[in-house]
């Protein structure tokens, strides 16, 4: 009589080891080589950025989710991680996501992961930062924040004010007083730039807005105020000094960004004065889609973010789509091409733009933030 084999059951992996590898083999090479940059014995040595171009369905934020918990696994310090996303909600899910990675990894069951006290948008840290160093800067750091109804708000109050709400021709409305400001300050474009490129129809208002901004400007500092596009400019201009922007880079191991397609040059800039070797650096980004170009994001960071910083930065490239059917995948490289083509061939018309614009004059230097408390200047 023939006695039934018994079930066979994998074995559940004991060391941390195993439940990393464990974890790391769910991805495929490219997810795995990006997750794996510059981490354990034997790929510690590089330290260069690292770009990861992921399109849409290609497992970006699981790896991104996998390269936070590896780090930590691998000792760093969740206190020196500096993870940066566009919503407070994709902050929240990375840490969740991460955290889920994490506890696999560490044999956790009932206790939580470790939490990420520095995973937010750009703006939530900023402000925390902003705080910290108030008394650095020439702030004060009990500063108010006012979301977009209240600058829209105080911009119309100022509006009023200097009598631009009762003109003959009408005058732009807040709100558009208020995207064109932002985007002077996000663009650092000169005023003159930012309405031929993006608001020709408020062209003959030049001198006013000039006037309106300066004014704004004034009323912020007189009530402690900073709007969002302060939170990124005071920031920049923060880094921008030295002795600052080495103290800020020195508390963070590893900064990661997430959407690097969605940044603008204020956002670029920071990221650069604080690692400008590179070192520790990760971001993560679809080079053929960009959907915050009205706070002035600019794929141009993604093009040019492998030789922005002192050492060339490794490209990985996330080509496998977990998402989309045979038929669409088929289409999506040429769509891709073309999107790319277009966007290069609108880059270099805007180029052409600012150059015939510019003329023979020097582009006029962006708003100081910083000294003796004057706070920003008008655009």
């Amino acid at each position: 009589m023939q006695t039934a084999a018994l079930p066979v059951f994998p074995v559940a992996p004991k060391t941390q080891a195993e439940r990393l590898a464990t974890a790391l083999a769910t991805l495929n090479d490219a997810q795995r080589s990006a997750v794996e940059h510059g981490v354990g014995a034997a790929l510690g040595s590089d330290h260069r950025p690292l770009l990861v171009i992921a399109g849409a369905g290609s497992g970006k934020t699981s790896t991104l989710a996998h390269r936070v918990a590896h780090l930590i696994a691998g000792g760093v310090d969740p206190q020196r991680l500096l993870l940066l996303t566009f919503s407070r909600r994709a902050a929240q899910e990375m840490e969740r996501r991460a955290g889920q990675v994490l506890a696999r990894v560490l044999g956790l069951k009932s206790e939580r992961p470790p939490a990420l006290p520095w995973a937010g948008t750009f703006h939530g840290i900023g402000a925390r930062l902003l705080r910290e160093y108030a008394a650095q800067i020439g702030l004060d750091e009990n500063f108010t924040i006012h979301d977009r109804g209240d600058a829209e708000d105080l911009m119309g109050l100022v509006r009023h004010q200097l009598g631009l709400s009762s003109t003959v021709n009408r005058f732009p409305r807040k709100g558009t007083c208020l995207s064109i400001y932002s985007r002077c300050v996000n663009t650092r474009a000169p005023i003159a730039d930012v309405l031929k490129e993006a608001f020709p129809w408020c062209d003959e208002w030049e001198v006013e807005l000039k006037a309106l901004f300066g004014a704004y400007v004034e009323a912020k500092q007189q009530q402690n105020v900073l709007d969002y596009d302060d939170l990124l400019l005071y920031w920049a201009e923060m880094v921008a000094e030295p002795a600052l922007a080495e103290a800020v880079g020195a508390r963070f191991d590893h900064v990661l960004v997430d959407e690097y397609q969605d940044t603008n040059l204020l956002q670029a800039s920071i990221l650069l004065a604080m690692k400008p070797d590179g070192r520790g650096v990760t971001v993560v980004g679809d080079d053929a889609q960009s959907i915050y170009s009205f706070r002035g994001a600019t794929v141009r960071n993604i093009l040019d973010f492998p030789s922005q910083f002192s050492q060339a930065a490794r490209v990985v490239t996330l080509e496998r789509n977990y998402r989309s059917t045979q038929p669409i995948l088929d289409v999506s490289p040429r769509d891709r091409a073309g999107r790319r083509a277009a966007r290069q061939d609108a880059l270099d018309r805007q180029a052409l733009r600012r150059q015939a614009a510019a003329g023979a004059g020097a582009r006029r230097g962006r708003a100081g933030a910083l000294g003796g408390g004057q706070g920003a200047r008008a655009p």
